[in-house]
């Protein structure tokens, strides 16, 4: 299989595994103040990795929990095996599976799959970005008023002080806010066209890495920027390329 059909593979089937323990009562691995990380979550990394390592034993893996494969490959697999795992842990059906490839650091593929809604999300380097087999593109809105913005707050007191503080400048220009729980999902949904912005101060590469390609390959603009002291952590100013995002940062 090409490298987009196995990580499609890898997505749909970890898909239905949670599609099949939505609602259920969920063994809870580690619990923080903002955060929850349940057995799921590894179980479906787990998942991911036999697929995309029985296809390609000699890649690496890179996920949220945990790594697996050759490290030292050129081909890096990353991730996220349940983006929005709060919202999966509370019922709320907004989650998703993110993966992407990189090749010597350079993002080649990216597939995002959101169970609850049977949405896929594909796009290869220098190829259309689709969703369900349709070609897609960011939305022309170019005004602030007429948008939809995804404001993410962080959990810290410092991104949350600055995550606020954007969500209240944006709340006074665009027509609708919204925090939603899933990174990836966001990404997509501006690549969609569906939503116009997402803007985090504090996010982890296996969070937006799909979407960042996805999002690129459909006529958006991301601009990130690395957080001192961390390893792949960033700020993200992720839109349409149209809307004048920067008068709310």
């Amino acid at each position: 299989m090409t490298f987009l059909e196995t990580a499609k593979q890898a997505a749909c089937q970890a898909g239905a595994f949670l599609r099949e323990h939505f609602g259920q009562a969920l063994d809870v691995d580690e619990e923080k103040h903002h955060d929850i990380k349940l057995a799921l979550d590894r179980e479906s990394q787990d998942l991911i990795t036999r697929v995309l390592l029985g296809e390609f034993p000699d890649h690496a893996i890179y996920g949220e929990e945990g790594i697996a494969g050759d490290q030292e490959s050129d081909y890096q697999w990353i991730v996220d095996p349940i983006d929005g795992t709060v919202n999966f842990f509370y019922g709320i059906p907004h989650y998703c599976v993110s993966i992407a490839l990189r090749h010597q650091g350079e993002l080649i593929v990216g597939v995002i799959y959101d169970p609850s809604m049977e949405d896929l999300w594909e796009v290869e380097k220098g190829s259309p970005a689709l969703l369900n087999g349709k070609a897609i593109s960011v939305s022309p809105r170019t005004k602030l008023e007429e948008s939809a913005l995804f404001v993410g707050c962080g959990k810290d007191e410092a991104t949350l002080a600055t995550g606020l503080e954007r969500f209240k400048r944006a709340s006074l220009r665009a027509r609708k806010m919204r925090m939603m729980g899933s990174a990836a999902l966001g990404m997509a949904y501006i690549a969609s066209g569906r939503l116009d912005a997402y803007v985090e101060s504090r996010i982890s590469l296996w969070d937006i890495a799909a979407g960042q390609l996805l999002l690129e390959s459909a006529g958006g603009k991301i601009t990130l920027e690395e957080i001192p002291g961390t390893t792949d952590v960033w700020s993200i100013v992720a839109s349409n390329g149209k809307i004048p995002i920067e008068e709310i940062l």
